[in-house]
């Protein structure tokens, strides 16, 4: 039985998942679920699965660490069977606050376009949740805010295409959501669409399946703005870069809005046409680095600041809220990663004293925060050995969180989930999630062969820019550790 049903891009949960979320409030009572669920997590059921997306890697290991017996007997009880447990970071959660598939009862109505993954299209509504006002500008991101203020202020946008391009949780999802939002109040009779390039994907093959093509591509090409989220996900499907190349052509050659956003550059990602490539480049790129001190601690304030006002609507959460300026620095200090990790931080801080009824204390914090920053703030991160490791074997981070399975990839991807695991205190499921939401089982199997071949000195093989090259695997992890450490 499936629980999610894709129409054209847009998501519901079926009635397994919706039975399953009812159990589990259940199980944990109201208040507990709404502060770990309602806002924070999605039930997918599906042939045996049961997939629970997450706004960031802290929430999967606290769920996972905290509810995980909750969860299995609440599946049970309401399918009767033992579906697997699958957590998956999911970027919409985060940054749309979408809630789960069942609110308690005493909750209050949900507000228009707060759950809604599928793509929006107005011209006169603000339909989506985020807004440049409400964007935290520093140092790191000041360009990519400053590009995206010029577009909503110019009614034809020196920017075109504009690519906002970063790691993961850096702001670059708010950013396209608050020029979409800015353009609709400057100027409310513009036809903007806001959707991810999966969900681009996903009605381009199912227009063809129903044979629907001319009234999608009316759709996605008669738009004054278009705005794309995670477009690195055309990689390796040519026929929807074709697709897509000729809706951006006609777009542009009519003088109207393309907005773009990825994880990569677009000369990094792997397995997307040069055309493509090219069209994208021919605009405004710009980065958004990880935010700085000086911005993480405006973004505590900023939580902060919206929990006392209420925004989760509990009195007791708004109570907690309250923080002072040792404790925002404390934390803004320890959390040096991105955005979602940092909020994933304050908000286990919050809930935790708000469960206690108490206000946060720096003291609170050291102790409540303790394996969230040992866990999320290694000496050495993720994204220094990802990027070593694609420079060493000739490949691209972007690669390395793909589906490809070619010689060249694949002992990159294994040698990356090895140091992962060797330099950082991850567990395999974090490594996994942070590489492409790969599967546990995934990471061990590649840390296996890694140390199979560390431990009989094999001959490695693969295909790098300048052709095959054979090198000593333990060779290899000592040139690797020492790019990490430089």
């Amino acid at each position: 039985m499936q629980g999610t049903i894709m129409d054209e891009g847009s998501r519901t949960a079926g009635p397994g998942a919706e039975a399953i979320a009812e159990a589990l409030m259940g199980r944990i009572g109201p208040q507990k679920y709404k502060i770990w669920f309602q806002n924070c997590a999605q039930f997918t059921l599906a042939e045996g699965y049961l997939k629970i997306g997450v706004p960031n890697p802290f929430m999967a290991n606290w769920l996972e660490s905290h509810f995980l017996r909750d969860i299995k007997a609440a599946a049970h009880t309401a399918t009767g069977g033992h579906p697997t447990i699958a957590f998956a970071v999911d970027s919409d959660l985060s940054e749309k606050r979408r809630p789960s598939v069942v609110e308690p009862p005493a909750a209050g109505p949900q507000k228009p376009g707060a759950s809604s993954g599928t793509p929006t299209i107005s011209g006169s509504s603000r339909g989506l949740k985020l807004s440049l006002d409400t964007f935290v500008v520093g140092p790191t991101n000041e360009l990519a805010y400053s590009a995206a203020k010029a577009v909503v202020r110019e009614q034809q946008s020196p920017f075109n295409p504009l690519f906002i391009h970063g790691g993961y949780g850096v702001g670059k999802t708010h950013l396209l959501q608050g020029i979409c939002n800015g353009v609709s109040e400057v100027r409310p009779q513009t036809n903007w669409l806001y959707l991810s390039a999966e969900e681009f994907a996903n009605q381009f093959v199912m227009a063809l399946k129903t044979k629907k093509l001319e009234a999608f591509r009316a759709r996605m090409r008669k738009t004054d703005l278009l705005a794309i989220d995670d477009v690195h996900f055309l990689a390796s499907k040519p026929s929807t870069q074709e697709e897509f190349l000729h809706t951006f052509n006609t777009i542009n050659l009519a003088g109207k809005q393309v907005i773009l956003v990825s994880d990569a550059h677009p000369k990094m990602i792997g397995q997307l046409s040069e055309k493509l490539v090219n069209r994208f480049v021919s605009g405004m790129v710009v980065k958004i680095e990880p935010p700085d001190f000086q911005t993480r601690c405006a973004i505590c304030r900023q939580f902060a600041e919206r929990m006392v006002a209420g925004a989760f609507g509990d009195s007791r959460t708004a109570h907690a809220g309250q923080m002072s300026e040792g404790v925002v620095r404390f934390v803004a200090e320890r959390v040096r990663t991105n955005v979602r990790e940092l909020e994933g931080a304050l908000l286990k801080l919050v809930a935790y004293a708000a469960l206690q009824n108490e206000k946060v204390t720096l003291a609170m914090a050291q102790s409540v925060l303790a394996e969230h920053i040992e866990r999320c703030d290694p000496i050495v991160h993720v994204s220094d050995i990802e990027s070593t490791v694609a420079a060493y074997f000739g490949t691209t981070p972007a690669n390395l969180h793909s589906a490809k399975k070619d010689r060249t990839v694949s002992l990159a991807r294994h040698f990356s989930m090895y140091l992962t695991r060797k330099h950082t205190k991850m567990s395999s499921s974090e490594v996994g999630r942070a590489m492409g939401n790969k599967n546990h089982a995934t990471v061990l199997v590649a840390c296996k062969k890694v140390e199979a071949l560390l431990q009989r000195n094999e001959e490695v093989h693969w295909q790098g820019p300048h052709g095959n090259k054979v090198v000593k695997a333990q060779a290899i992890l000592m040139d690797l550790e020492d790019g990490i450490a430089r």
